[in-house]
């Protein structure tokens, strides 16, 4: 029989992978939908009175940087979390 070696060097590329693909959907969400809410404070401090139908006077624009901030900060935030933790544990073992 044939033993199997562990090896300690085994690359994380596909977890980190994951983490990063679905914290980049969570990302563009979330970020849009914060994007909407600072754009209907702002359309209520200029008195901007919305189309009917949609939730604030120029959303799209708010809502596309909060989500290209969020697909950005998000995945980066989570996998710097992921890596610390991962170099906490091999300095352990």
């Amino acid at each position: 029989m044939s033993e199997q070696i562990p090896t300690t060097g085994e690359s994380n590329v596909t977890r980190y992978g994951c983490v990063g693909c679905l914290t980049l959907v969570a990302g563009l969400f979330s970020g849009g939908m914060i994007g909407v809410l600072i754009a209907k404070i702002v359309g209520s401090a200029r008195n901007c009175e919305p189309l009917t139908g949609l939730p604030a006077c120029d959303w799209h624009v708010y809502a596309g940087v909060g989500m290209l901030i969020g697909a950005v900060t998000l995945p980066v935030l989570a996998l710097v979390r992921l890596r610390s933790s991962d170099a906490k544990n091999e300095t352990r073992e």
